[in-house]
């Protein structure tokens, strides 16, 4: 008999149902209520408050304080690194069946909270409705599937048998590790990005988003009520250029698990690549860096669909996403009614608070309206401005949708990551030219293709770059052990999230030879 049942993803709420609509705005209210909260740092089994705080800002109203964060500093962040190296002699030995237990009694945790922490993935960093609640339940899906996973895992690997001896293989975690997550999908990526290694036997340093300090508090106190061993996640939000690389440069780091900007991950690859004093190994790094994601919509495709999919795909979540969709690139024989249709399509969308449901919501700070709105300048002298390009209400961040057609496939906005609601249009004269441009970016995160055409999906199989191709349908939104997501280029180093083979990524292979 199975210790744990057989994992399934987490079924999304059904919002249409007016019981779940009550439940969530009730959960809301109860959010708003605590608005101005101080949540501490957590460093083995204490609870620090500190007189240097994280201001946490509603982007819908930027004149709401969500909350307060505990704000670490080197001292602290040393505090913690000791915390964790001190607690990973004694988690390394625990059972693994005893470790993904954690974790299954967490996501139990969750999935009854389920409603007050998509409240707070509304409020804190401005998802809607449906796009918060798809954030917790690929959380919920990270601790069901990695406990499941790492439980398979742990048995001895199947080797070549020798006369006279006993060989035995076996995964040992690696030591204490830098988990530095995203703002954007800050329950979701946070838990996967620090449970995995978690369940490995690692202990983990972690550095919150500064935007998202509070989910990430709320949700050490999941770990608390799960009876988690003070000591193996330590949650430090502070400062990325202070506390971050200290973390990185600590000659006590076995590992660094990030998700980011490619500007950052290349950092932190080059600093982690220096040997610190004391250190004995070669610290892994982890990264995923972003994309530049293309759809691509051949001359037979479903036209209807391929608008809903790219418009999906562009502008869910403001497209602040790094698999969102950024180009699409057209077949010249359809490309002027697509383009008609985009229009039509993206026109309807509104724009405003998501507090009560709307669709696009704000970006997620200041710097990042000032930047994308930056780029849509840069974009009305690169092609022809269709919607959208400028700014939404003022009392939050917003950006409308905003599409440009006949863009040149080398134009800043067809190669620079822009990180919100911007699409860029290009023309291409045949399938083959259309995924020669898809290729030609530095990246290689997920990429799509619109087609009937059997021969031109199978072309796209084999010579379309990306490390998650989908075909007739959005480019967003994979699902933990259907779609293991991860890129090549500098898309990152193709951790694959969401499979077994990432928790490989967290331990190393002993090999015990005795010979008789």
């Amino acid at each position: 008999m199975p210790l744990f049942t057989p994992f399934a993803n987490e079924p999304f709420t059904d919002f249409a149902d007016p019981a779940n609509r009550e439940l969530m705005q009730q959960a809301i209210a109860a959010a708003e209520a605590e608005f101005g909260r101080e949540y501490p740092l957590y460093i083995g089994a204490e609870t620090i408050m500190t007189a240097d705080k994280i201001k946490s800002v509603n982007p819908s109203r930027i004149d709401q304080v969500v909350g307060y964060c505990a704000k670490a500093d080197k001292a602290l962040a040393e505090k913690a690194m000791q915390a964790a190296q001190e607690v990973f002699a004694r988690w390394s030995r625990v059972p693994v069946i005893e470790r993904a237990r954690y974790l299954v009694k967490a996501a139990a945790i969750l999935r009854r909270r389920k409603f007050e922490f998509s409240a707070v993935l509304v409020l804190e960093i401005g998802k809607n409705w449906a796009e918060a609640d798809a954030d917790v339940a690929e959380a919920i899906d990270f601790l069901e599937y990695y406990a499941r996973e790492m439980a398979a895992l742990d048995k001895p690997v199947e080797l070549v048998p020798f006369p006279g001896e006993e060989n035995e293989a076996r995964y040992i975690p690696l030591g204490v590790g830098a988990v530095i997550p995203p703002w954007n999908f800050p329950l979701a990526i946070l838990v996967g990005m620090t449970m995995g290694p978690v369940v490995a036997g690692n202990t983990v340093v972690l550095k919150p988003a500064s935007n998202t300090p509070v989910v990430a508090a709320r949700f050490m106190e999941v770990l608390r009520e799960a009876g988690l061993p003070p000591g193996v996640v330590n949650c430090i939000p502070g400062s990325g250029s202070e506390i971050g690389d200290y973390i990185v440069d600590h000659p006590r780091t076995r590992f660094i698990n990030f998700t980011g900007s490619r500007a950052v991950g290349l950092r932190i690859v080059e600093r982690a690549a220096k040997i610190q004093p004391g250190q004995i190994w070669i610290k892994r790094v982890h990264a995923e860096m972003g994309g530049k994601d293309a759809i691509i919509v051949d001359k037979d495709a479903d036209i209807a669909a391929a608008v809903q999919g790219t418009v999906a795909s562009a502008f869910g979540f403001q497209g602040q996403k790094c698999s969102a969709c950024s180009r699409v690139i057209v077949h010249k024989d359809i490309y002027d009614e697509f383009v008609d249709r985009l229009a039509a399509a993206v026109k309807v969308i509104r724009c405003g608070s998501v507090r009560d449901g709307d669709w696009l919501g704000p970006v997620c700070d200041a710097n990042a309206h000032r930047s994308i709105l930056n780029y849509i300048e840069i974009g009305k002298k690169e092609g022809k401005l269709l919607t959208g390009g400028g700014p939404g209400p003022a009392h939050g961040w917003f950006i409308e949708p905003t599409v440009f057609v006949d863009v040149s496939p080398t134009a800043v906005i067809a190669q620079e990551e822009i990180f919100g609601p911007v699409l860029a249009v290009i023309k291409a004269g045949s399938f083959a030219e259309a995924l020669q441009i898809a290729n030609a970016t530095q990246y290689g995160l997920t990429g799509g293709v619109y087609s009937r055409n059997r021969e031109h999906l199978e072309l796209a199989r084999r010579q379309f770059h990306v490390g998650n191709l989908y075909f007739n349908r959005k480019i967003t939104g994979a699902l933990v052990g259907v779609q293991p997501f991860g890129g090549y280029n500098m898309s990152g180093t193709c951790a694959k999230a969401g499979s077994r083979d990432y928790l490989l990524l967290f331990t190393q292979m002993k090999v015990i030879t005795e010979r008789f």
